[in-house]
């Protein structure tokens, strides 16, 4: 093996490692933990029977779950807005790593900080979550923006799985660790932990560290870039603005990449609602236990690396789009299931598909925006286009669920949104399968390099 396949292993494993650090984050903060002790801290029960779910922020009475949906959406709606404007500068001045590193470190201690968060101190616990999403996605779009850059196009799919994988393995891994804390708690009490709620905060903490520890591997392995020519005319800020307008300018022209955004926007509104809404769901409307909670979603993490890499090789076999329509039909049978699901059994069985596909969307999404995209040195500014889109997908679906259940009362009937989020994305999809013609490596069935033409 030559130097450089060996350089690009290497580059491959380190960017690799940056999922294995937040991907914590995704799963403790988002998906498991977090929510979990957020509905009990502001939920007032007697027994099994919630009495009282009504919180006070800032003076606004809220449903605990509609403002947790809320708040996830504000979070999402500023990087939405930042990431435009700082991915184009990163590409301008060549510093992808630095604001990389500054949204991990941003992150990283907002997760540390969550260990404040108790029903007194609702508003700063709140503030930090937020923070710590938005030091997530703001990292995360300098992050998937190396892809294209230490990867030929051939070799995305296959990495950007690894990326994925490597991502639910640690996040699995410090699941694990925090479940030890919350039930074993007596083992803990030297540290000052005595009940569950202790533990809870105490895994915000590890999540921090974890993340701040491993995202020093690829910050340290990864190439910084290279800037773009200068332009002393325009300011820095005025230079961002003006690569956006190229990248806008060039996506005009590319009927099939365009088309496929809007597919993505749609059905990334349900897949992202589904990911971070699963668990609160889980806990309000069947009463689930921490334990069950936390089982589900290493069900779902486990299954998933067998999906990431299994949709892998099923776009190679029948081309990304085409495998992509088939995932974004399962998910609609997801949906339609969870809408009647009554049973902690029932919620394992549709955890175990939804590991199955989510996995594989996320990762295939992402390799086929990367193999869309036109040879160019500003990969930060046009995957902030993927992440704002994704983002906005979010702010729009996290609204939507919350808006749903404040006005009929129950999180089921968010679902059946959910359901038509899918399915529009699946028929925009289809269209721009229609668009990819038969030429396209993106559309066909041969396991070949072959040119795009639009």
């Amino acid at each position: 093996m030559d130097q450089s396949a060996i350089s690009r292993k290497k580059n491959y494993r380190a960017w690799a490692m940056y999922d294995w650090a937040n991907s914590a984050y995704n799963l403790v903060i988002t998906s498991t933990i977090f929510p979990a002790y957020y509905e009990g801290v502001t939920s007032q029960k007697t027994g099994d029977i919630v009495t009282n779910d009504k919180v006070l922020f800032l003076g606004i009475e809220f449903t605990n779950t509609v403002l947790f949906d809320y708040a996830l959406a504000a979070a999402y709606l500023v990087i939405a807005i930042l990431s435009p404007i700082l991915s184009s500068i990163a590409d301008y001045r060549g510093n992808k790593k630095s604001f990389m590193r500054v949204f991990c470190y941003l992150g990283s201690a907002a997760c540390a900080g969550m260990y404040f968060f108790r029903r007194d101190t609702l508003e700063l616990g709140l503030i930090c979550f937020v923070i710590a999403a938005i030091g997530y996605c703001g990292s995360l779009v300098f992050y998937n923006a190396y892809l294209p850059e230490i990867a030929p196009e051939e070799e995305r799919d296959r990495v950007s799985a690894q990326g994925f994988s490597y991502g639910y393995v640690g996040s699995v891994l410090l699941q694990l660790i925090c479940f030890v804390f919350i039930f074993k708690t007596g083992w803990f009490h030297w540290m000052g932990i005595f009940d569950e709620g202790d533990a809870s905060r105490f895994s915000f903490v590890l999540v921090g560290l974890w993340w701040f520890a491993f995202a020093h591997v690829p910050l340290s392995r990864l190439p910084k870039g290279k800037p773009l020519v200068q332009h002393r005319e325009y300011s820095l800020l005025t230079n961002g603005f003006r690569e956006l307008g190229k990248v806008w300018g060039q996506l005009r022209q590319m009927p099939t990449l365009r088309t496929y955004l809007g597919a993505f926007f749609f059905y990334s509104m349900g897949v992202q609602t589904v990911m971070l809404a699963a668990t609160i769901f889980g806990k309000k409307e069947l009463n689930l236990e921490t334990g069950q909670l936390i089982m589900t979603i290493l069900i779902i993490q486990i299954v998933a690396i067998a999906g990431a890499f299994i949709m892998s090789r099923l776009s190679r076999l029948y081309g990304n789009l085409k495998v992509l329509l088939w995932v974004v039909t399962i998910w609609i049978g997801i949906c339609i299931y969870a809408y009647y699901i009554q049973t902690a059994t029932q919620f394992y069985i549709c955890a175990t598909v939804v590991g199955l596909v989510m996995g594989g969307i996320q990762s295939l999404s992402r390799s086929t925006y990367a193999k869309l995209m036109p040879e160019t040195r500003d990969t930060a500014s046009f995957f902030s286009f993927y992440d704002v889109t994704e983002k906005i997908a979010i702010v729009f679906g996290m609204i939507s669920f919350g808006f749903i259940e404040e006005v009929t009362g129950s999180m089921r009937n968010s679902i059946l949104a959910l359901i038509s989020f899918f399915f529009l994305g699946l028929v925009i999809l289809y269209l721009a399968l229609k668009k990819s013609g038969k030429t396209s490596v993106i559309s066909n069935s041969l396991n070949q390099h072959e040119t795009i033409q639009y």
